[in-house]
Formats: structure tokens, C-alpha cells, sequence
């Protein structure tokens, strides 16, 4: 059965939650999913236990081959490349994948991706119908966008506390329209 997203090509530059949930479900439905990560220390999720590997299912890593379940669930169905983007020639290597997909995907603080000379802007100079979609905790224009914050970490700053009440049906703070 033909799934809807074959043929679009993703370039994926996220990280923990969100942004590699969101690629994932992409994924799902017929991307191809090219995951771009850190060399040598990879998705920071990679760390995270736990881990399937020779011994079964581990708490503590006990073998290079133990892997993250939490990274094997948000990787499943994308390919990945390991990328230094600090390099001219990480840099070169991102502007000539640019060339070949249809969308780049990132969530890093705002600025991030512009600061490496890979940002929306100039990824577009290369790939004028490139579809750039970016994640951060608070935005990319306002007060807090420079606040770095990933994911629930967000409600549970007290920032917010302000423009939250509380939730008689649940007891949880829900967001209150400002």
C-alpha cells in the first residue's frame, strides 16, 4: 500500500523529544527520514536507559551494542549520518544534502542553525522550495526565545506559573489564554 509522504525527502537535524517524535510519525508515513547527528556522541537520547542489547534488557550499559530503547523508538524507519556541522566541510556536505530533500527539520535554541551558516535563509539561497520547519521551547520571536528548555521541562518552570490555573477535573495546571 502506498503510504502518503513517499517521495518527500527529510533532512533531520532534532534532538530528544518533539522534534524526532514528529519526524518519526513522518517516517510512518512514507518519508525518508535522513537523521543527522553530533559525531562521536550522537542524539543525546542515545543515553538514555533502557538498554536491549546481548545481555537483554539492561538498566546500565554493559556493551557498546547495547542500544536505548528510547533512541530505537524516535529512529525507527530513518536512515542516519553523522554529520560535524562546525566543519567547512560538514557544512558543505549540509548544503549539498539540502539540494535533495524537501524538508529540513530542526530544534535547536533560535539562531542555532543560522550561527553554523545552515539556517532557513541560507539553505533556501541552494533550494528555493525547501520547507524549513524549526521547534524550541518558547518560539522563535518574543521575550523568552533565547530561555533554552526541552520539552516538560517547560511547564515546570515557574515563568509560567502566571498564566497557568489549576485544573478542577485533573488537579494539573493547564494553560490559560493570555
Amino acid at each position: 500500500m502506498k503510504r502518503p509522504l513517499e517521495n518527500i525527502r527529510i533532512l533531520d537535524f532534532t534532538i530528544f523529544l518533539s522534534g524526532p517524535y514528529a519526524t518519526m510519525i513522518l517516517a510512518y508515513l512514507g518519508a525518508e527520514v535522513i537523521k543527522v547527528e553530533r559525531p562521536g556522541t550522537g542524539d543525546p537520547v542515545r543515553e538514555n536507559p533502557p538498554y536491549s542489547g546481548p545481555q537483554g534488557i539492561v538498566f546500565d550499559r554493559q556493551d557498546r551494542r547495547d542500544l536505548s530503547f528510547s533512541m530505537l523508538k524516535r529512529g525507527r524507519g530513518k536512515k542516519s549520518i553523522t554529520l560535524n556541522l562546525q566543519s567547512p566541510k560538514g557544512k558543505e556536505i549540509c548544503k549539498e544534502l539540502a539540494k535533495k530533500v524537501d524538508i529540513v527539520a530542526e530544534n535547536f535554541a533560535p539562531g542555532v542553525m543560522e550561527r553554523l551558516g545552515v539556517g532557513y535563509q541560507e539553505l533556501r539561497k541552494i533550494k528555493p522550495d525547501l520547507i524549513y520547519f524549526s521547534i524550541s521551547g518558547f518560539g522563535q520571536e518574543g521575550p523568552y526565545r533565547n530561555l533554552r528548555r526541552q520539552e516538560a521541562s517547560i511547564v515546570q518552570d515557574p515563568i509560567w506559573v502566571p498564566i497557568m490555573k489549576r485544573s478542577t477535573a485533573a488537579g494539573w495546571v493547564i494553560p490559560k489564554r493570555i
